[in-house]
């Protein structure tokens, strides 16, 4: 009799988790938000009804759909890079900013402000083919360690929002990450961690020019800003890209901000943020933050209405099962 009733509670369990398609949420006012604009957008007969042409769901990336602290992971990976590389560069030990990020003195590297930005990425992500640089970003998500919780940066993606993805593809959405990060270093890795394809990965880009290698035709990546998919670049990129406005917007940053008001601009549109209130799982961060600064973005946002996702309140769990 106990072995049936044991055999009974787990039926219904997995029954149970089968039937929630976002279990990694605590049932809230977030996770409802979601639940009840997706059931009516895709019910023909609910005014929030929406065509499946025009189901388009964008999402920020970094601090979004990953974690982004103490640094965007893209820089750290240009930081890495940049240590790779002084071998072949003997003067970078008394040249600024590369001096300080061999000494790891991130102070003083930061202290270089754009210029010196600008300078680290020429030498990390231009200068070579787009297939080489798709290879050395290969490499590196696949072996590189997040320096403070020792795990791969593809483990540090919040599960709760792939459950989201995948529930918003399986009614019939199109996802694209729109993101201030790097459009090539992205496509490298979303569609295996995200399910989300290259032609859907919308982010700031460097110009490239057509040229022959060994009798072939390659891509070479130059030393050039071409588009800064950031702030008033993403309602662009979103409309340059993609041609059609979202109907569901995610960000959790005042970089994000004018995506979310571009969707906001239409009625019956769903927005949202993610509030990194967890300091224990995660990080804990907003108004005062160097990183993924959320301050008018969260004012208005309480304003309006659009759906605050509390990290610490609406999270059972940040991170995949290891």
């Amino acid at each position: 009799m106990r072995y049936l009733f044991l055999l009974l509670l787990l039926f219904v369990t997995q029954v149970v988790s089968a039937a929630d398609p976002l279990p990694s949420w605590n049932d809230g006012p977030a996770k409802d938000a979601i639940l009840n604009f997706v059931k009516c957008a895709t019910n023909d007969g609910c005014p929030l009804y929406v065509p499946p042409k025009d189901r388009i769901a964008v999402f920020d990336n970094d601090g979004t759909l990953w974690s982004e602290q103490p640094a965007y992971f893209q820089l750290l990976f240009a930081l890495d890079r940049v240590k790779a590389l002084a071998d072949q560069h003997p003067e970078w030990k008394n040249e600024q900013p590369f001096k300080a990020i061999l000494e790891n003195d991130l102070k003083a590297a930061a202290a270089s402000g754009k210029d010196g930005l600008l300078k680290i990425m020429a030498v990390t992500h231009s200068g070579m083919t787009t297939d080489e640089f798709e290879e050395t970003v290969r490499n590196w998500i696949r072996t590189a360690r997040h320096p403070q919780k020792n795990v791969p940066y593809t483990q540090l993606v919040f599960e709760p929002m792939r459950e989201v993805l995948n529930y918003l593809r399986e009614n019939g959405f199109k996802t694209y990450i729109v993101s201030g990060g790097g459009v090539d270093f992205m496509r490298v890795w979303a569609e295996d961690v995200y399910g989300i394809p290259p032609e859907q990965v919308i982010g700031s880009s460097i110009k490239v020019k057509l040229a022959e290698r060994a009798g072939k035709p390659v891509l070479e990546r130059l030393a050039e800003i071409d588009f800064i998919d950031d702030k008033e670049g993403k309602p662009v990129g979103i409309h340059r890209f993609i041609g059609r406005a979202p109907v569901m917007a995610f960000g959790n940053s005042d970089g994000d901000l004018q995506m979310l008001q571009w969707t906001d601009r239409k009625p019956n549109t769903f927005k949202a943020l993610v509030h990194h209130t967890d300091a224990k799982r995660e990080y804990a961060y907003d108004r005062h933050s160097h990183i993924g600064q959320l301050d008018k973005a969260l004012d208005e946002g309480t304003e309006k209405g659009w759906t605050v996702i509390d990290m610490r309140k609406d999270w059972n769990r940040v991170y995949p099962a290891p």
